[in-house]
């Protein structure tokens, strides 16, 4: 094991520039069988994406999440948003995830990896959790994405708690939760092609 490098804590982030984001003309809602169909075409050939899901939070003491309800792959400049109602939007997201030709990079996966094996019956290849690869490099057990942003580029990650916790299930998503979701998987993008991995 390396020797371990301290990760930047909160109060240091909070002085950092604020990292670049997708906008809206850079996110794809996939909710329909036609963008599914869309989605597949525009990524075929990848060879790597940033990956995350969203689940509608649980409150209740023994309340089951039925999560997760989107999946969003990115690329270095556009992001897809599947929704996960229509049975075409998860086959095609399935797809994509069964692909071992394709790396899946992301931060914090175990949950995420038992939630899509349970809802898309899916057997996941090709996903790389970042965590684990920062861990190798001698940083703390979880970096997450926050953290490995200010690493790696030196900048302030905005993620936004009442996105985080807002209806993923939702059949309507806003724009702030389309803009959180896609960010999530374009900064693990970002991060895994700066490692160079």
């Amino acid at each position: 094991m390396t020797e371990r490098f301290p990760t930047p804590d909160k109060d240091q982030i909070a002085l950092l520039d604020v990292f670049d984001r997708l906008g809206m003309g850079d996110i794809q809602l996939v909710s329909s069988p036609a963008q599914a169909a869309q989605a597949l075409q525009a990524l075929e050939g990848t060879s790597a994406l940033g990956f995350d899901t969203e689940s509608k939070p649980t409150f209740a003491k023994n309340e089951l999440s039925t999560g997760p309800h989107i999946v969003q792959l990115s690329t270095l400049d556009k992001a897809w948003i599947f929704q996960l109602e229509d049975a075409d939007c998860r086959r095609a997201v399935g797809a994509l995830l069964e692909s071992p030709a394709i790396i899946k990079a992301g931060f914090g996966l175990g949950d995420d990896r038992k939630r899509i094996v349970h809802k898309l019956g899916v057997d996941l290849q090709g996903v790389l959790d970042l965590n684990a690869v920062f861990r190798e490099k001698g940083y703390r057990k979880d970096m997450g994405v926050r953290g490995a942003v200010a690493v790696v580029f030196n900048k302030r990650f905005i993620k936004s708690k009442k996105a985080a916790t807002s209806n993923w299930a939702n059949p309507q998503l806003t724009e702030s939760q389309l803009v959180y979701a896609a960010n999530d998987a374009y900064a693990a993008m970002r991060v895994y092609a700066a490692l160079g991995l």
